[in-house]
């Protein structure tokens, strides 16, 4: 009898290996809800626990694309030492009754483990200077900052790698213009190029509608995979697209390698300053020199005039940089093909090179390249 849909799913998943447990994903029970439609739509649940490779959510969604009659694969990512705690059995079961399955039997399951010190940051030699591109609050360009100071100093002829550690929002993908599962060879992943720019991005791993609802072990692991695990080759920059605050992500990835300097974006208006500097303050206590503010969307030059236009109030990256006591890098004007670039993939130093905010970009570019 031909194996039906179901089971043809379940024997793509039994072929999966976590190389971490050595077992596939389905006899681990890291597989879960898995659900079909007469579409031929999948959807599913992956428990991921802090220590297994963020890869392994791919090797999934292509397993499964690769049943006959799949025509659509989601797979939601959940970790699974919340999971644990969720499934740990109560004091008042029956007696004699069968214990449920744990959802990962490696997983420790007591309350609290004891505080450990933080990890040795290690040196990678062939990343270059590992430059911390940051924020204090969501909104302020901080990756559009990103992208245009990567490409603007690889057009100067240097070898730029982009790092993408917002991992609950990752949009270098869409800023950069390119989407793709980034290939593996020799256990090594590959990092996908764009406008000769290296790039790794969770974006690349996980779904475009994924809520990634993770917690500080499992964000290390993904920001160290992707300085170890990633094959960069030999840069002279790498720059990491932060999320917003100051929370795992930054904490992780100062813990993980040496970071050479941050840069911190913000707008003029009072309350993106005040959070910028919040933001600063932190990269100061755990050793890390700030390069210098950029002030992004700083003022709107008038299209009949010329004149700049201050729509968000002026002085605040100046007022900033003072009271960090570096250097303003630069004042990018607010221009809507920015924007756009950023929506369909042509950072603005490529699209539109002599105007304003790309000639503002590239001497910021140059000022970091001068670093």
């Amino acid at each position: 009898m031909p194996a039906s849909f179901s089971e043809r799913i379940e024997e793509a998943l039994s072929k999966v290996i976590n190389t971490r447990t050595r077992s596939d994903v389905l006899s681990a029970s890291q597989v879960r809800d898995i659900a079909t439609s007469t579409e031929g739509r999948v959807r599913l649940t992956l428990l991921l626990a802090a220590d297994d490779d963020a890869t392994l959510a791919r090797d999934v969604r292509q397993a499964i694309e690769r049943v006959e009659g799949v025509t659509d694969v989601r797979v939601d990512v959940k970790d699974a030492s919340e999971i644990s705690r969720q499934a740990a059995p109560s004091s008042g079961a029956p007696a004699g009754a069968a214990p449920k399955r744990a959802p990962l039997p490696m997983m420790d399951q007591k309350p609290e483990a004891p505080r450990v010190a933080a990890p040795t940051p290690i040196l990678y030699p062939n990343l270059g200077k590992v430059i911390a591109v940051s924020s204090g609050k969501g909104g302020v360009g901080k990756s559009t900052v990103t992208v245009n100071l990567a490409v603007a100093l690889a057009q100067a002829g240097k070898r730029v790698g982009i790092m993408d550690a917002d991992i609950y929002g990752p949009n270098i993908p869409r800023m950069m213009g390119v989407n793709a599962p980034p290939p593996v060879v020799d256990e090594k992943i590959q990092p996908l190029e764009a406008f000769g720019v290296k790039l790794i991005s969770l974006g690349f791993l996980i779904e475009r509608d994924q809520p990634a609802i993770w917690r500080g072990p499992i964000v290390m692991k993904i920001i160290t995979q992707f300085l170890r695990d990633v094959d960069w080759g030999q840069l002279d920059y790498l720059l990491v697209d932060m999320p917003p605050g100051t929370g795992d992500a930054q904490l992780s990835l100062v813990q993980a390698t040496q970071v050479s300097g941050a840069i911190i974006v913000t707008t003029p208006q009072e309350v993106a300053v005040g959070d910028a500097l919040r933001g600063a303050k932190m990269f100061e206590r755990v050793g890390v020199p700030v390069i210098g503010v950029v002030e992004n969307m700083s003022y709107f030059e008038s299209p009949e005039t010329g004149k700049p236009i201050a729509i968000f109030g002026t002085g605040g990256g100046r007022r900033l940089a003072d009271e960090l006591g570096v250097a303003l890098l630069g004042e990018v004007p607010l221009y809507p093909p920015v924007l756009e670039g950023g929506d369909t993939g042509q950072p603005i130093v490529v699209s539109d090179a002599k105007s304003s905010a790309a000639r503002k970009l590239i001497e910021i570019a140059g000022k970091l390249a001068a670093f």
